[in-house]
Order: structure tokens, then C-alpha cells, then sequence
């Protein structure tokens, strides 16, 4: 039973060896729960802004979007995407000190690359989409890119991120037949789904 127990442990470190020569498992799931934290801040923001202003969502789909509205959104927008960037940074940077891991290498630039080429081809979507006025499907497309960026990198690092992905673009799919529930779409999205995700995370891999 020993030499049998002692044998499962080899695997089971050879399998640690191989998945830290191939994979970023450095990523932290406080990341997660902050970025989802960060988002839910922003989405109540910007609810408060459009209730503030008596915009409705038939005005919003409607195409009715003052300059100073969309510029506001924007910019909600982009403090989110800092706060839940750097937040990612630091707790992942901790992570990995904790685990005597280096926090960049090899692994690390395959899965930024494969993360951030989705991400930007959904970025610029987005701006075309704004462009043409359609912006009762900027939600939904940036909830099904974000989705796709999610999968995309899974290959590099856990292989949680690859489910979370999925029910990403499910959830902006869904959202495109939903169009007046697009801030909904959103929080779900990028606030509640990312604080479930980094909470499971937290407790598989770091507790």
C-alpha cells in the first residue's frame, strides 16, 4: 500500500512538474473576485448616471446616446478594465512569490498574446459597432470576444478559465436577442461570473 501510495505521488508531481513547464498556473483567483467587484462598482455607476439623466434603455438601443452619455460610459468602462488589470497584476505577481514561481516567462507571454489578440479584435468590433450607431450590441460583442479571449488562453494556463469562457460567450448570445438587457448582460458577465470563477479558483488552488 506504501509503495503504491509513494507511486501516486510521484505522478502526481510529475504532473505538477510538466503542467509548470507548460502552463501559467500562477493566476490567482482574487483576480477574479476583484475584476467581478470592479465591474459591479462600474455597472452601478453607470446605472446611476442613466437613471440621473432619465435615459431609458429604449432611448439607450434607440440610438438616442448624448456625446457626454457615451463618453461617460467609456470611460467607466476603461477605469474598470485598469482596476481589474491591475488588481490581476498584483494578486498573480503574490500568487506566484508565494509559490516560488516566476511570475514572467515563456508561458506567461503565450498567454497574454493569446488572451489579448480576441480581446483586441473585440475592442475594435466594439468602435466600429459605436461607429455605426449600433449600440445596443456592444454588450452582447463584447461579452462573446472576451469569451472567445478567455478560451483562446485556456491552452496556456488553468483549464478552469476555458468553462468560464464558454458561459461567457453563451451569456452575450443570449444577450443579443436581449437587447434591451445589455448593462444586465454585463454585470453578469463581468462582475458576477468573474467572483464565482475567482472564488472557486481561490479555494481549488490557493487555500
Amino acid at each position: 500500500m506504501n509503495q503504491q501510495q509513494d507511486q501516486l505521488a510521484t505522478l502526481h508531481e510529475i504532473r505538477n512538474i510538466m503542467d509548470r513547464s507548460s502552463r501559467f498556473i500562477s493566476l490567482s483567483g482574487l483576480s477574479g473576485v476583484a475584476a467581478g467587484v470592479s465591474a459591479l462598482i462600474g455597472a452601478a455607476v453607470v446605472k446611476w448616471y442613466l437613471v440621473t439623466n432619465n435615459i431609458v434603455y429604449n432611448e439607450i438601443y434607440g440610438l438616442t446616446l448624448t456625446r457626454e452619455a457615451i463618453i461617460f460610459i467609456l470611460s467607466v468602462a476603461a477605469l474598470v478594465f485598469i482596476l481589474a488589470l491591475s488588481s490581476a497584476t498584483y494578486f498573480t505577481a503574490r500568487n506566484a512569490k508565494k509559490k516560488s514561481h516566476r511570475v514572467w516567462d515563456s508561458k506567461t507571454e503565450r498567454m497574454l498574446i493569446n488572451l489579448f489578440i480576441p480581446l483586441a479584435a473585440g475592442g475594435i468590433f466594439c468602435a466600429i459597432l459605436m461607429y455605426h450607431g449600433l449600440f445596443y450590441l456592444v454588450a452582447p460583442v463584447m461579452l462573446i470576444f472576451y469569451g472567445c479571449a478567455l478560451l483562446n488562453a485556456s491552452k496556456y494556463t488553468l483549464s478552469d478559465i476555458r468553462y468560464l469562457g464558454i458561459i461567457e460567450i453563451a451569456l452575450g448570445l443570449v444577450a443579443s436577442f436581449f437587447v434591451g438587457y445589455g448593462l444586465l448582460a454585463w454585470t453578469l458577465g463581468f462582475g458576477v461570473l468573474h467572483i464565482v470563477y475567482g472564488t472557486l479558483v481561490y479555494f481549488k488552488y490557493e487555500r
